[in-house]
């Protein structure tokens, strides 16, 4: 089966200017792309024996070719095609016992659900930690538990348990405390819990390169002693094995009336796509079959919130990841960090709507918020980096920037500007709390934390691609050396394979709902997994206008043919991209790449490309 224009351009060997890494040496550019307007190359994502591959997987399984292309860039061979566009939780699933700590942590929970005691659960308050512990607390209540959540404030208490919640859950009556989504790194709060007299159960997926805290059990595919290979999961992956583990627990000793846990797996995808993990292996099946199960709306808050955000159509990826998750992220960025947990816990309808549209309403006063930072934050990058390559890690502070909203300015200027970025928020005593973000291929986590151990920051963490710091009055310029130094290597490489894989050439006619369709197919795209690219030779940009106050470019892609495609260019305005589409003219022919997705309007759905780059026909 083929699907609309599909098209390989010829190419011609180009060799970039910028260092290149030992497996990058020659990049063969996509429509003769060798710089566009970005100053990127274009290069097809597919080298020659993933071809002949997908050339296979078209013959043998009849997928169109344009899918077939996909899943062989991303390494499917021919005979795993049919189960990659088919993932089972059954059988992608490993054995639980595989994580280290596992069996011990599974065996305590079921004596808490047999002694009905009292539990605390512990969280983050990012959608991870809140989904995690909604989780674990729609799990313990199917036993007629009562679990007491605690949620710590990002702004007055940080990341991770402290003393003084700990002391309040033990005066509450907890005999069980379980951190969530944290914990790998709290040793003096988990000994103090201990010396307390209650146990402490760690259910967690951050990078540690200490000694792990003396809780009873800690499971953590990131600990260094495990050997499950499970890294990639977030803390709600995590969390939703060891109650799998808990399941099979409670059957060998008799206990027939477990939770369906098919049934929680909507809150499970929510969290694999906010967290930005890799979307391979159980993930994929994790979010494949979470969206059937968020789509019949099981989850009173999911479709709470998918109403207050005006999501049209069924769920999808994009959904989960740019308008639920970021509301359920406001309460914890700038209002109360719990109501997340609640909404994804509760069962009321009208609870679920009136919670759902106070996370709206904080939601758009957070985006007013990082606006204003980001202009700034912005100004100062392009300052600092001038009119030359610039640091290999940008690092930035301000008084003026609310530390609820760092992280996501961090991840807009890693975005803009290529590089791994740290943004601190300055406290009225000089202290710093910052939030990094970081690209493919550099490990921003464990340079944060050999600055913690070289005592060069108060405290930090992370994992690769997003980590979070705290640092004292005079260390942010040690801690930007730091990173420099550490990190300058993993950049240089890393930047210099950053030519626009494109997945396969196509026209505006041949962008039809079906053919968006057919390749959803070879989804859920996200980190691992990246959204396939298109691209649009020789089309031109009419009717070009800007839009919203972030300054999106819209326009309508039209074909030498005269079809026409809804196009927009997010954020554009200012950039090189939008100033080439606002500026084109009605017969100018512009290559033209990016993402297609399926825009849904009083019961249509119409395709849409959100543009990625922009390049001038050579010749």
């Amino acid at each position: 089966m083929k699907l609309g224009l599909y098209m390989v351009s010829p190419r011609r060997d180009f060799r970039p200017s910028s260092p290149e890494p030992a497996d990058f040496h020659m990049i063969e550019p996509f429509l003769d792309v060798t710089s566009s307007v970005t100053g990127r190359a274009w290069a097809d994502r597919l080298d020659d024996q993933q071809t002949r591959i997908a050339q296979a997987i078209a013959q043998r399984s009849g997928t169109s070719e344009i899918v077939a292309r996909i899943i062989a860039a991303r390494g499917v061979g021919i005979e795993e095609a049919a189960e990659y566009l088919n993932p089972t939780i059954r059988g992608l699933m490993p054995d639980p016992s595989t994580l280290a700590d596992m069996d011990k942590l599974a065996d305590r929970l079921v004596a808490a659900i047999t002694n009905n005691e009292k539990v605390a659960l512990f969280g983050d308050y990012d959608v991870d930690g809140a989904a995690s512990c909604a989780l674990m607390a729609r799990y313990l209540k199917h036993f007629g538990l009562d679990p007491e959540v605690y949620i710590p404030d990002r702004i007055f208490e940080g990341y991770g348990p402290n003393i003084a919640a700990i002391d309040k859950l033990i005066d509450n009556g907890a005999s069980l405390l379980i951190t969530l989504d944290c914990g790998t790194v709290s040793d003096g709060p988990i000994a103090h819990a201990k010396g307390r007299g209650i146990d402490v159960l760690v259910i967690d997926h951050h990078l540690s390169d200490h000694d792990l805290p003396l809780a009873d059990a800690l499971v953590n595919p990131n600990r260094p002693d495990d050997i499950s290979g499970l890294g990639y999961l977030c803390a709600a992956g995590v969390t939703f094995m060891t109650l799998v583990a808990t399941n099979r627990a409670l059957r060998q000793r008799g206990d027939t009336g477990q939770p369906d846990l098919m049934r929680l797996l909507d809150i499970v995808a929510l969290a694999t796509v906010c967290d930005v993990v890799p979307l391979v292996k159980l993930n994929r099946a994790f979010v494949v079959r979470g969206l059937d199960v968020a789509r019949q709306q099981a989850n009173r808050g999911i479709g709470a919130l998918a109403l207050a955000a005006r999501v049209t159509g069924p769920l999808n990826p994009y959904h989960l990841g740019f308008l639920v998750g970021p509301r359920i992220n406001a309460g914890g960025r700038i209002g109360d960090a719990s109501m997340g947990t609640r909404l994804l816990t509760i069962d009321d309808e009208h609870e679920a709507l009136v919670i759902a549209a106070r996370l709206n309403e904080l939601n758009i006063e957070r985006q007013k918020i990082e606006l204003a930072a980001l202009d700034e934050a912005t100004r100062a990058a392009e300052t600092e980096i001038g009119s030359g390559e610039g640091p290999p890690v940008l690092v930035l502070a301000s008084a003026n920037w609310h530390p609820g909203i760092i992280g996501i300015v961090a991840g807009r200027l890693r975005e803009r500007f290529e590089r791994p970025s740290f943004v601190f928020a300055l406290q009225p005593d000089g202290t710093g709390i910052g939030s990094g973000r970081s690209m493919p291929g550099v490990d921003l986590g464990h340079a944060v934390i050999a600055a913690v151990d070289n005592g060069l920051i108060t405290r930090g963490g992370g994992h690769a691609m997003a980590a979070g710091a705290t640092l004292k009055p005079g260390q942010i310029g040690p801690f930007r050396a730091h990173l420099e130094q550490a990190l300058a290597g993993q950049v240089g490489t890393a930047r210099a394979a950053t030519a626009l894989k494109i997945d396969a050439a196509l026209s505006a006619r041949g962008a039809t709902v079906d053919m968006v369709a057919d390749v959803d197919r070879a989804g859920p795209f996200g980190a691992g997994n990246p959204q396939p690219v298109f691209a649009f030779p020789g089309h031109t940009p009419k009717f070009a206008e800007v839009v919203g106050e972030a300054g999106h470019v819209r326009f309508q892609l039209t074909s030498p043919d005269g079809a026409r495609l809804k196009a927009i260019a997010f954020r554009a305005a200012a950039t090189p991209i939008g100033q080439a589409l606002l500026g084109a003219g009605n017969d100018s022919r512009l290559h033209i790449a990016g993402n297609l997705s399926l825009d849904h309007y009083q019961g249509r759905a119409e395709v849409q490309l959100r543009v990625a780059d922009v390049a001038t026909p050579s010749g």
